[in-house]
Formats: C-alpha cells, sequence, structure tokens
C-alpha cells in the first residue's frame, strides 16, 4: 500500500496540514488503550452517568474486577462472550474485562429478533451473556437460557452506576422499567461479578492482526446476519486512524480536555470506536446517555460544555429542529462528525451556522471497523462528498460490469478499501470472505461511488438499492438531496416502488419541519423540477410524522421496502 505513487493517491495533497496519510498507524490489543489512558490521566474523568463521574482510574479497576470475575466462570481465550446492553458504564466496564481475562467479545442489538438472538448465540458459540434488568433488555434474553447453547447471564442494574441508586432505582420502579430477574445458579448479578480484587491472569495479545477481539454482526437486507472477525489490529488502528484526522494545526482534539457525548448505540460498530474506544484513547469524558432524547442532548451540550459529538444525520437534524437550538449556547462544540447514513448538505450547513461547528461526514462499515473517510475540517464542504480516505487507508473503485479492472477518476464504480482497519473475514463464512475480495486484497463494499481529481469519495449508493427505472440508473440519495432543499422538509427517504411501465418508480417518504405546511405530490414536483431529470422525478409521495429508526438512529429503508411489499400483497 505504501508503495503507491502521489498520481494513485490525489486525496493526500487534500489532507489538512498536521495530518499525514503515511505516519504509521499503531496497533496494539483493545484493552491497552484503557491501560494508557489510566496510567496517564488517573484522576481525569472517563465516564459522566446520572450524577455520577468515574475516574480513569476507576474504570481501570472495574475493568480488572470484571475480568477476574470472568475468569472464574471460565471465560478466556477461545471463550465467547455477549454484550446485550445499553449506553451505560456497564458496556465499557465489560468491554475491556471481557479482553482482559482472554475472551472474545460478541455484540447483540436490543432491537434482535428472538430467531436472530437464537442465531447469533450458536453461530457465534456464545456462552457467557452480560446485559442488564431493564424490560427492553433482559426478558427478550432469558428464554435464551435451556434453548440455546448459553450457559449464564450477568444481569446488571442501571442504578448501581449512577450517582443516587436509591433515587434512579425508585424512579425507573416507577415507570416500570425494570424486569424482575431469577435468583438461581444461570444468573449472576453484575455486582457479584465484580465482587473481587481485580488480580487475573493476564494473556498478552501476541498478534493484534490476528487475534479477533469482536465478532460484529453486519445488518444485512436479506438472510441471516454474518458475524464480522473484527481484530485487536483492526479496532485499534481504526482508533488511531481517527486520532491522527485530528492531528490538524491546530489540534482539532486536544488530548485529555474533550468531553465527548455518548448517545449511540454502543452495540454499533460506530459507537464502539469513533465514541467510546476513541474518546478512552484521548483521555476525553464520555457523557453516556442511555437512549437518545433531544431535550436531554441539548441540555446536556449547553450544561456540560460537550465539545465532540459523534452522531448519526437523524440526530443533528433533531438539534436543528429543537425549539431552544437557536436559543441557547452551543459555541462548545469545535469537533462533530456524523456517519452511518449519507448527510445532507442542508443539514450540514444550518448545523454549521447553528453552531460554528463544521459538522463533517465520513463513511465506513461494520467490515472497517468502521473508518473509511473522513472530511478535512479546514476544507470546504463538498456537496454529496463523504471526504477522503482516512490516514493509512487506500480506496479505489472496481469496474461494476466485470468486477476485475479499476476505473479512472470520476468514474463510477464499487468502492473497494484496503487498510489495517479491515476484517479478517466473516466468522466461519471462509466462501464470503473470498466473495469480497480483490485479486489485490482490496475489499468490495458493495457501496458505488466515484473520486474525484482532488480525492474526495462520493457514493452514490449500495449497488443493491440502486433503482432502475424505464432502463435508467437512479441513485437514492441524488433524489434525496434534491427534496432535502424543500424549506418544509426535515427528513426524506427514497425508495423504487413497482411500476407496471418503468419498473420501479421513486416514492418520497417524508417528515416536516415543525410547523411547516403540508405539499402535495404535485407541488413537490414542480419544487424539484429544476433539480432532477425527468427520470428521477418522484412519483409518489407519503408524508408521515415519523420515519422508522435502525438501532443507531439510521432511516431504516428496510423497514419502508417491507411495508410497501406487504402493501402491495394486499391491494
Amino acid at each position: 500500500m505504501n508503495d503507491m505513487s502521489l498520481g494513485d493517491m490525489p486525496w493526500i495533497k487534500s489532507y489538512p496540514p498536521g495530518v499525514n496519510w503515511a505516519r504509521e498507524i499503531p496497533t496494539s490489543s483493545v484493552q491497552q488503550i484503557l491501560e494508557q489512558s489510566a496510567a496517564r490521566w488517573p484522576n481525569n474523568p472517563a465516564l459522566n452517568f446520572m450524577g455520577r463521574r468515574i475516574s480513569y482510574a476507576e474504570l481501570e479497576d472495574f475493568a480488572n474486577r470484571a475480568a477476574t470475575g470472568l475468569q472464574k466462570l471460565g471465560v478466556g481465550p477461545g471463550v465467547h462472550v455477549g454484550l446485550y446492553l445499553a449506553n451505560t458504564p456497564h458496556y465499557l466496564i465489560s468491554l475491556f474485562g471481557v479482553l482482559k481475562a482472554g475472551g472474545t467479545v460478541v455484540n447483540y442489538s436490543p432491537l434482535d429478533a428472538a430467531k436472530v438472538l437464537e442465531h447469533k448465540i450458536e453461530d457465534s458459540q456464545t456462552d457467557f451473556l452480560i446485559t442488564l434488568d431493564l424490560t427492553s433488555l433482559y426478558p427478550q434474553m432469558a428464554p435464551m437460557l435451556g434453548t440455546t447453547r448459553l450457559k449464564k447471564i450477568i444481569v446488571g442494574n442501571v442504578a448501581e452506576m449512577s450517582g443516587n441508586p436509591e433515587a434512579v432505582n425508585a424512579q425507573m420502579q416507577a415507570t416500570k422499567q425494570l424486569a424482575s430477574v431469577p435468583n438461581d445458579d444461570r444468573h449472576l448479578t453484575f455486582k457479584a461479578l465484580l465482587d473481587n480484587d481485580g488480580i487475573y491472569r493476564s494473556y498478552p495479545v501476541a498478534d493484534p492482526a490476528d487475534t479477533v477481539a469482536l465478532l460484529q454482526y453486519t445488518g444485512g437486507t436479506t438472510g441471516l446476519p454474518k458475524g464480522a472477525m473484527l481484530t485487536h489490529g483492526n479496532l485499534t488502528a481504526a482508533t488511531n486512524q481517527c486520532v491522527e484526522t485530528t492531528h490538524t494545526d491546530p489540534p482539532t482534539l486536544i488530548e485529555g480536555a474533550e468531553r465527548v457525548l455518548g448517545v449511540l448505540p454502543p452495540f454499533h460498530i460506530y459507537a464502539l470506536t469513533v465514541n467510546m474506544l476513541l474518546g478512552v484513547r484521548i483521555g476525553a469524558e464520555l457523557v453516556q446517555h442511555i437512549r437518545f432524547d433531544i431535550d436531554a442532548v441539548i441540555k446536556d451540550l449547553v450544561e456540560k460544555k460537550i465539545t465532540a459529538f459523534p452522531g448519526v444525520p437523524t440526530m443533528f437534524v433533531a438539534v436543528l429542529n429543537h425549539p431552544e437550538a437557536g436559543k441557547v449556547d452551543l459555541k462548545s462544540l469545535k469537533w462533530c462528525n456524523s456517519g452511518g447514513a449519507p448527510l445532507p448538505l442542508e443539514v450540514q450547513r444550518s448545523f454549521e451556522k447553528l453552531t460554528g461547528c463544521r459538522l463533517a461526514e465520513g463513511w465506513g462499515m461494520t467490515e472497517t471497523s468502521p473508518t473509511g473517510t473522513f472530511t478535512p475540517v479546514t476544507n470546504e464542504p463538498r456537496a454529496g462528498s463523504c471526504g477522503v480516505p482516512s490516514p493509512g487507508i487506500t480506496i479505489k473503485f472496481l469496474d461494476t460490469s466485470d468486477h476485475v479492472t479499476y476505473v479512472a477518476l470520476g468514474q463510477t464504480g464499487e468502492l473497494c478499501i484496503k487498510g489495517a482497519n479491515v476484517m479478517k473475514g466473516y466468522w466461519k463464512k471462509p466462501e464470503a470472505t473470498a466473495e469480497i475480495m480483490t485479486a489485490d486484497g482490496f475489499m468490495r463494499t458493495g457501496d458505488v461511488g466515484y473520486m474525484d481529481e482532488d480525492g474526495y469519495v462520493y457514493i452514490v449508493d449500495r449497488t443493491k438499492d440502486m433503482l432502475l427505472c424505464g432502463g435508467f440508473n437512479v441513485y437514492p440519495r441524488v433524489l434525496e438531496e434534491a427534496v432535502y432543499q424543500h424549506p418544509s422538509v426535515a427528513e426524506v427517504a427514497v425508495i423504487g416502488i413497482a411500476d407496471e411501465y418503468r419498473g420501479q418508480s421513486p416514492k418520497a417518504f417524508v417528515t416536516l419541519k415543525a410547523g411547516a405546511a403540508p405539499f402535495t405530490l404535485k407541488e413537490l414536483q414542480t419544487f424539484l423540477k429544476d433539480k432532477l431529470g425527468k427520470h428521477e422525478m418522484i412519483h409518489a409521495l407519503d408524508i408521515r410524522a415519523e420515519l422508522p429508526k435502525t438501532a443507531v438512529g439510521k432511516i431504516s429503508k428496510k423497514d419502508l421496502y417491507d411495508e410497501e411489499s406487504r402493501n402491495a400483497k394486499a391491494s
């Protein structure tokens, strides 16, 4: 990768001063990220949760105790431990505890159906699982005991990590958020897990690039999800790639001095790397929220003087549409990153105008841990671009017709990526792994896009999301960007619906800004007439109070497609 010429890497000329594509990206065990920060900033706050601050020294001690408790249960190399958790201190304590014990982490989503949970437990060979006594979590996992290979569930309590456990527990009981958990040999409390001296047997990670730290299941649109094998090297490389992008002159982030808003769900790879691991790596204070509540977010942005806010576009749209947004001081923000879905240019511009902070877009995926591109904060944003390849990452575009030839700059193809952050492969699926790898070691992503002469990447859409309208390729992102320019539109998603004449036609699902007047399909088409080609024009419109979202807060096109399919069968 490093033997390429500057001509092969046009993005280097777009890098901000101080950021170096060729700088060595260090890798290590994931637990070393915490160990090094705890040694460097022992008294600095690591976590800020429900009125309690946990220092780096305390977080390290908790993780050591978790490791000891897990080893007493039999966790060690080759043993897989599931994390089925909300965004509370339990997550980071458990993550580092499992890895210190020598085990492998398996992430589980609270939105998984029972069939998917069963599949993940059996497929990943999960023997132990850590969760919380929340009604949104424990009751869904409890039936897996005795019906799957799962041996024991370790159950934490949200209040035990708060500043006022009695008050928090009382409030959660009053609102019926707490589940009843049996007291038997198949259950263990999180408190009991940590009730030890924290002296555990260390298993050094000899080869970070080869040793799997995490099985992260992909949210595929068809079939059962596949487990991406993310190694210690993948995750620490991705974390340090993020760090390198902040080495601007002056630095975008200052180590040991930042406050990061933690509202992304922790089981998502974007949250794990760009929020938690990056936060711990730079010695930041991570302000955790169990869920995304816009009122609580605005309050913390103002009162806690948050400086870094990684999120998804819907979160930034919510900030912009909040009635207090224009009345409060949000100028403490200096690093805001949008990922997980395309960022509309109108949202980017409005957010920067409101806060004075550039909202930078990046691209990545589960299989890339999830780094891929970043938007240099010193450069003017480019409409529709997700930025340039991150340090240590090379991106090329493969001809979608022959899947062998790389296309020239400016030509559309399938994005292919190479770097230390790219997964080891799919768990127990060597054929699926081989299928997405090119002969020269790049991973095919399934994303269609192109790179301009300055190295900026433009994703036009997923190959499977591309619409074929009357023989023309139509990319939903282009249509969404156009609809977002309408002054009444808060959110939009475009999908393809059946059309007897054209094969497919675009349908827009829209939510409106507060107080905005609705509009008809004809009015929308008139607005879009000078923005879209005839083959791209929206043919159907559905204005809703809200759009379906995934666990990480992305608009769920899968749910919209499923709904359209059901409606078609019923009609």
